[in-house]
């Protein structure tokens, strides 16, 4: 899932606009980056937790040339999910979703979408008809990726 799949799947969850969702979205991230930045873990409750990593400067070797190389000391995020999440995974039934808001907000904005459904529903179905051609296409990919495993067998065999 992308991000752009992502704010969908909120929107639609959740109710809101795909504007409120990528606004949502957006505050999240950068909450999460200023929190960890900062050297704070952000613990979401039954999620998990972000953590900042520091890597030590050490001394590695390129691959070339065999020479040693100098790698600077970085910073990296860390992520241990939560119990939640993890028995989410580990479960068999489907994941609840969900409930949609119900504030005076989304209340006030149904008036406004009635317009806009007119119009919407010839969008969709043409985006419909454009997701369906990349479809087919994937799986020719996935013929071509056998192919080449195959060949690197067989020349393995040779030897």
């Amino acid at each position: 899932m992308n991000r752009t799949e992502l704010i969908e799947a909120v929107s639609g969850d959740t109710g809101l606009t795909r504007q409120q969702a990528e606004a949502a979205l957006d505050a999240i991230v950068y909450e999460v980056t200023s929190g960890v930045r900062s050297g704070n873990p952000v613990r979401i409750t039954g999620f998990g937790t972000f953590k900042l990593r520091e890597r030590q400067a050490r001394r590695g070797r390129n691959p070339q040339t065999g020479a040693p190389v100098r790698i600077k000391a970085s910073k990296g995020i860390g992520f241990t999910p939560g119990v939640k999440l993890k028995a989410d995974l580990n479960t068999r039934g489907a994941l609840g979703k969900p409930t949609p808001l119900a504030s005076t907000a989304t209340k006030a904005a149904p008036a406004r979408k009635v317009a806009a459904k007119k119009a919407a529903p010839a969008k969709k179905a043409a985006a419909a008809k454009k997701v369906a051609p990349v479809k087919k296409a994937a799986p020719a990919k996935k013929t071509a990726a056998k192919k080449t495993v195959a060949k690197k067998a067989a020349a393995k065999k040779r030897r």
